[in-house]
């Protein structure tokens, strides 16, 4: 049945993701927002697999998140009171993102889409390896968040102290809109600093909070960080700055309105603690609406028209041109392919057309879906500020734009990190050699960090992923959902080649054997970049040496030689292309003599100009027991690691390298062995630099 949906102002409308390090508590704080806002009838717990947002079989098993999930939900403060808006009911749209390093692409997606975000830290670790990834992706789609110092009642649970790390690894622009009251077991509320007022649990079960007075041996400290918090946020608002400076008294409402313009303009980030699993999330919720922007509070998206190549502005309004980005693919067992979407002006009713500007084509949104992890509502429409999966289109993938066919646009498109680790992969009989192929190409277009190659020397598929968790999730699902089972081969690091020295090189391809020959000719200039700047193609032809019309087609050999490599067969990364010269025939020259001939150059000038491998090289974190902190540097010098120092984090050891991908294989067996089991670590990719000269050597020769 179609639900008739109630539409609420873009005002009170907030689209926001939670993110964080793994188990910090991202999933079980979303759980309890879902159970007070009336969502569900209990708070689901990842021990019990009885969440709603960790829906996968592999997430229940493995209590860890692996796929963003994204719900709705509505909520009505019962101790604000917001200005014009008054007690109104806002709708709530929120991404539950994965924690883990090799899920980094759903934060990455949902991050592009939404408006705000919270981030979740474990009160007992503060800022951990993850936070920091996250929070930087974050900065790059310039999303306002709040923090949120979670697992306040578990011992080690220290507020002051997870605030002082989230001020030194990541801004010294946060400060606290709340202190806690009490700490660990004798957690008891907070004091809101901007209302002065404190709220305690009711009972043991903390499921009620009542105003009461803010307790007399935390009075100091609250003026304390209210004074702070003042100083922090006026700079928002002219008016507000000048009466500070000439020290009148800010009001309440005033002080509400600078921490608020402030978040929004991304230059502070309140601070709240509390427990994800209790009534503390009352006041979470309280400071989503208090301080993270609606669509209205942002500017307008821009993309440009793909007819013409000018900018387009489209206004976060109903009445505007449709458009919307596709930031996610699903393929569901009941419905079929899903495509997750965020409308960022007009409207979408279902049944209705829309262009893929990417691709030029027109496609039909059959049906319109809100969604509730994996459960679906199915609805009339969608519009501005909103977030829903449609049913039906078929050729549209992640970071494409969807929109009205008469007013085209396309906008900004997502960004993904290559993967960094490869396996070969093999079905385990003749019957699943299709299926193989079928779960490999459904699985890629979900993940755009999921890469499917063929091997040519070979003939074996190669794999390619974020790291071996993210292989081994991906390879299960293909048992569970597609029925398939294959073998899968030792993982292979995904290294890189690249030049270091400037060469130029001519690529010649002349064939004449009757009728009409080919004939390409080109100069190429290839110069090495800086670690991490990537490739560059460059047009400098001058009066006409070569046709514009040839120029794309040695752009195209240029890439396809590029992705074999010279050295290993790896692809060549950092290096700067430039075609500057060459001749063509008026009959015999075609697109494909110049892609031959820019390749041909191109893997010749290679050659002359110093070749280089480039290994993986990750950032690692150890936490052990003071005890095997020698053990365990050891075992990482010996795997050609970088130790960058070390620093306590309550009774564990914190110990901080560099290491190559390539020898950190099953370290987690190791690291199990060396620590009795007691030791743990966290790992990302950090950039590439150049293999040692002898294990190179080892690599070209294998």
């Amino acid at each position: 049945m179609v639900e008739e949906k109630k539409r609420y102002p873009l005002d009170r409308i907030r689209n926001i993701g939670i993110i964080a390090h793994i188990d910090a508590g991202k999933t079980t704080t979303t759980e309890t927002i879902l159970y007070y806002t009336g969502k569900t009838y209990k708070i689901g717990k990842i021990t019990e697999g009885t969440t709603e947002m960790d829906w996968m079989e592999q997430e229940k098993e493995r209590g860890i998140t692996i796929q963003a999930a994204a719900t709705t939900c509505f909520w009505k403060s019962e101790t604000l009171n917001l200005g014009p808006l008054g007690r109104d009911e806002f709708r709530i749209n929120i991404i539950d993102t994965p924690g883990h390093v090799d899920f980094t692409a759903e934060v990455e997606r949902s991050l592009r889409v939404l408006d705000g975000g919270i981030v979740v830290f474990d009160g007992k670790e503060g800022v951990e390896p993850q936070s920091e990834k996250v929070w930087h992706q974050a900065d790059k789609y310039k999303v306002p968040r709040l923090c949120y110092i979670n697992k306040l009642n578990l011992i080690g649970g220290d507020f002051y102290k997870s605030l002082a790390s989230i001020r030194e690894c990541l801004s010294p622009n946060a400060a606290p809109i709340q202190l806690p009251i009490g700490s660990e077991y004798d957690l008891k509320g907070v004091v809101d600093l901007i209302a002065r007022k404190a709220y305690v649990y009711v009972d043991e079960e903390a499921l009620e909070l009542k105003e009461t007075e803010i307790p007399a041996e935390m009075k100091e400290e609250v003026e304390k960080f209210r004074a702070e918090l003042i100083e922090k946020t006026v700079e928002a608002d002219e008016k507000l700055m000048r009466k500070y400076l000439e020290d009148q008294v800010l009001t309440d409402e005033e002080l509400l309105e600078a921490v608020r313009l402030a978040t929004i303009s991304g230059k502070f980030f309140p601070v709240l603690g509390g427990d994800g699993r209790k009534v503390l999330v009352k006041t979470l919720l309280d400071a989503v609406i208090q301080f993270l922007p609606s669509p209205l509070d942002l500017p307008p998206v821009s993309g440009f028209n793909p007819e013409d190549g000018k900018e387009e502005i489209r206004k976060q309004d109903v009445n505007e041109p449709f458009a919307s980005l596709a930031f996610k693919v699903q393929t569901d067992p009941y419905v079929g392919r899903l495509t997750y979407i965020r409308v960022y002006s007009g409207q979408l009713p279902a049944g209705s057309y829309v262009l893929n500007s990417h691709t030029g084509e027109k496609e039909r949104a059959a049906r319109i879906l809100l969604m509730h992890a994996n459960k679906r509502e199915q609805i009339k429409e969608l519009s501005a500020g909103e977030i829903g999966a449609i049913v039906g289109l078929k050729n549209t993938f992640t970071g494409d734009t969807l929109c009205d066919g008469k007013n085209p646009v396309v906008l900004e498109a997502i960004k993904f990190p290559d993967p960094v680790i490869s396996v070969a992969i093999e079905p385990k009989t003749r019957a699943d050699q299709e299926k193989l192929s079928t779960s490999l190409h459904r699985l890629s277009e979900e993940d755009p960090t999921f890469k499917i190659k063929t091997d040519e020397e070979t003939g074996q598929t190669i794999i390619s992923g974020m790291g071996e968790l993210h292989l081994e999730i991906l390879v299960e699902r293909m048992k569970r959902e597609f029925n398939v089972a294959a073998s899968v081969g030792r993982p292979q690091v995904a290294y890189k080649e690249t030049i270091r020295r400037l060469v130029e090189q001519e690529g010649k391809y002349i064939r004449q054997s009757g009728g009409r020959g080919q004939y390409g000719h080109v100069f190429l200039r290839l110069e090495p970049r800086g670690r991490g700047e990537g490739f560059e193609f460059k047009d400098e032809i001058k009066r006409g040496a070569i046709p514009k019309e040839f120029i794309s087609a040695i752009k195209k050999g240029v890439v396809g030689a590029m992705e074999k490599g010279v050295l290993a067969g790896y692809p060549l990364i950092d290096m700067s292309v430039a075609v500057y010269n060459g001749s063509f025939h008026e009959v015999d020259s075609s697109d494909i003599a110049f892609q031959i001939a820019a390749s041909e150059a191109l893997q010749v000038g290679v050659k002359k100009a110093n070749p280089v491998l480039l290994e993986p090289i990750m950032k690692i974190e150890v936490m052990t027991p003071e005890q095997f902190m020698g053990e365990v540097i050891g075992d990482l010098s010996a795997k050609r690691a970088k130790i960058e120092g070390s620093e306590q984090r309550g009774n564990v050891s914190v110990i901080k390298a560099l290491v190559p991908l390539a020898e950190m294989f099953g370290y987690a067996t190791t690291l199990r062995s060396l620590t009795q089991g007691r030791a743990s670590f966290n790992m990302e990719p950090s950039h590439y630099e150049e293999a040692p000269e002898a294990v190179a050597e080892s690599i070209v020769n294998r």
